[in-house]
């Protein structure tokens, strides 16, 4: 039987994902990781922009993606 996980853990999942992916294969671009992501997790068009605009502009207190 199958787990129904909400959305906003995916997308926090996703993020974790692509961190992870950056530190290991830092010459893919990130567009294809979002790809990557958004067909893993099942991210709907809205997660993967809103993930896009977070990686593109990061938080301004200084925290790391």
């Amino acid at each position: 039987m199958s787990t129904i996980i909400p959305q906003s853990e995916l997308t926090r999942k996703a993020l974790a994902y692509i961190a992870e992916q950056r530190v290991l294969n830092p010459h893919k671009s990130v567009a294809n990781l979002l790809d990557e992501a958004g067909m893993r997790f099942n991210l709907t068009p809205l997660d993967t922009a809103a993930l896009e605009r977070l990686l593109q502009n990061p938080p301004a207190d200084g925290s790391s993606v």
